[in-house]
């Protein structure tokens, strides 16, 4: 790809920064999702899409510096785009990466823990700030987008089906004349 360390990329446009008065201090309070890049791998064949599963090492912080998380000291955490495992803006950062990529997200209080926050570590209203290294990539397979993607709709669509069929067994069963009533019929018949 050509595109060396340091070179910072937006992917989402939209830096939107707004000022905003606390008191006599001024603070910088960021409306949309924000990803730099710091490190690009020289090659770049594959990007991550939903349903991929990245390994990444991250470190997390208010935007004051303080540290909230980092998986530097233990395994990397395994992350399955789509299945919202971490947060929302993490998770759209997430896309579009390469395999050794290094960015830095600038994640919206409503992409991360929104009002409430996560005491008391994280503040409610916090913008949150990532920088995320994807250790590894892996593409998922044809039989896990078919289960990921098609047997949710088949499903909903049997749903209706079975309940159709066990409505029509019932309606069935309750309008069917009862064996002995039957019996009883077919002997007067042949008396007669």
């Amino acid at each position: 790809m050509g595109i060396r360390t340091g070179i910072a990329l937006i992917f989402l446009a939209a830096f939107a920064f707004v000022a905003a008065e606390d008191g006599e201090s001024k603070e910088s309070v960021i409306e949309q999702l924000v990803v730099e890049t710091l490190v690009m791998p020289e090659t770049c064949t594959i990007t991550s899409e939903m349903g991929d599963t990245l390994q990444i090492h991250y470190t997390g912080r208010l935007m004051d510096g303080k540290v909230i998380d980092t998986s530097l000291s233990r395994e990397p955490l395994v992350v399955e785009l789509g299945k919202r495992s971490v947060i929302t803006g993490l998770e759209q950062a997430l896309v579009g990466v390469c395999e050794g990529q290094k960015i830095k997200a600038t994640i919206p209080a409503h992409l991360a823990y929104g009002k409430r926050g996560y005491p008391p570590t994280i503040p409610g209203d916090s913008t949150l700030e990532f920088e995320v290294e994807v250790i590894s990539l892996s593409q998922q397979t044809p039989w896990q987008k078919l289960v990921n993607d098609v047997l949710p709709l088949l499903c909903l669509a049997l749903v209706p089906t079975l309940l159709g069929l066990v409505g029509l067994y019932l309606y069935n069963k309750a309008h069917a004349q009862p064996q002995g009533k039957k019996k009883n019929k077919d002997k007067k018949s042949k008396k007669k």
